[in-house]
């Protein structure tokens, strides 16, 4: 069973406890610490309400991603869209070498 860091993470990062964010939840904080500890898998809802009150993805809650914030509402400026154009038009194999190289500049810095 994974262990849910980003979750403990977040809640550090906000300066809450494990009781104020089981009560965002509605549930108890042992129940709550279990999921930290990853004795117990966080239930969809719960984790949709998590990633609500961070403002953060589900991908970034497990750990499919490190980008934490990402807003729908954000537009690209003119550099972010050229990427995005010249992205699309890579093959599938070169989609995924710009992935990886793009994971580890974001690593390296």
């Amino acid at each position: 069973m994974p262990k849910y860091q980003r979750i403990r993470d977040l809640r550090e990062d906000a300066d809450k406890t494990q009781t104020e964010i089981a009560e965002v939840l509605g549930t108890t904080p042992q129940y709550y610490g279990k999921y930290e500890k990853g004795e117990r898998e966080i239930p969809l809802m719960r984790a949709i309400e998590l990633a609500d009150y961070y403002n953060t993805s589900l991908d970034y809650l497990a750990g499919r991603t490190n980008v934490k914030n990402i807003s729908a509402d954000m537009p690209l400026d003119s550099d972010e869209t050229k990427l995005v154009e010249l992205y699309r038009e890579l093959s599938e194999k070169n989609k995924g070498k710009a992935e990886l190289f793009i994971e580890q500049l974001y690593e390296s810095q």
